[in-house]
C-alpha cells in the first residue's frame, strides 16, 4: 500500500463493503454521466459497442473456466461500452462461457439505466438469426454485426469496433487486471470499476483545466 494511505486491512474493509453495497458501481455510474455531459453528449447514449476478454485467473479462483478460442483457464470479462469507451454494463463469468450467453446478462444488467440506448454493435461471435430476434423482443435491442473486409487478412480496424478494444487497452496500463487477482467475482469487477472512475477523474480534471 502507498505510505499517504491507512493500514491496509481498513482500506480493505471498505474495498469489500463498498463492493457488497454497489456504491462502488454508483459512482462509476454517476461519472460515466458526467463525462458525457462534459464532452457536450447526451446524459444516456443512443449507439453501444460490445466485446468480451478472457483472462487467466489464480488457483484459488472457483469461478472460472477454459476458452478453447483463447487457449487459456480463467474468467470472461464481457463489457459494454459508449463511443467514448465509457462502460456501461460489465458481466464477469467462467471462460467457457459463450458470447452469446454472456451478452444477455449484459443486457440484463443494462436494464432501464439507458433510455436512448437501441443499437449495439458487435462482432461475429455475437451473429445468429433466433438470438438477434430474442434480443430485439426481450430487451428492445437491435445488435447489429460489424465485420472486417472479407479476403483481407491480418489486423483490421474495423470501424466503431476499435472503440471496445480501446477500452481493454486502458486496463493493459493497469497491473492489477493484467490476471484477475480476486477470489470473489464482485471484487473483481469493482477492481475494473476503480480504474474507469480513476480513467474519468483524469478526464474530468484534464477538460476542466
Amino acid at each position: 500500500m502507498p505510505n499517504d494511505l491507512p493500514d491496509w486491512r481498513l482500506v480493505y474493509y471498505y474495498f469489500c463493503q463498498w463492493s457488497k453495497l454497489g456504491l462502488v458501481q454508483e459512482i462509476h455510474d454517476k461519472l460515466v454521466t458526467k463525462v458525457r455531459l462534459q464532452a457536450g453528449r447526451e446524459a444516456s447514449p443512443s449507439l453501444g459497442l460490445i466485446d468480451s476478454q478472457s483472462v487467466k485467473t489464480m488457483s484459488v479462483t472457483t469461478l472460472k473456466g477454459y476458452d478453447g478460442n483463447k487457449k487459456l483457464t480463467g474468467r470472461k470479462r464481457s463489457i459494454i461500452v459508449d463511443v467514448l469507451g465509457l462502460v456501461l454494463a460489465l458481466r464477469l463469468t467462467s471462460a467457457n462461457v459463450g458470447e452469446r450467453a454472456g451478452a444477455l446478462l449484459l443486457f440484463t444488467a443494462l436494464g432501464q439505466r439507458f433510455i436512448r440506448l437501441k443499437t449495439v454493435l458487435a462482432d461475429q461471435g455475437f451473429d445468429g438469426v433466433n438470438f438477434l430476434v430474442t434480443v430485439k423482443a426481450t430487451y428492445q435491442l437491435t445488435l447489429e454485426e460489424v465485420c472486417g473486409v472479407l479476403g483481407v487478412k491480418g489486423f483490421q480496424v474495423v470501424p466503431k469496433r476499435w472503440i471496445v478494444e480501446r477500452t481493454f487497452g486502458w486496463w493493459a496500463f493497469y497491473r492489477r487486471l493484467a490476471k484477475d487477482y480476486e477470489v470473489k467475482e464482485s471484487h473483481a469487477e469493482a477492481v475494473i470499476y476503480w480504474t474507469m472512475i480513476r480513467l474519468m477523474s483524469r478526464k474530468i480534471r484534464e477538460t476542466k483545466s
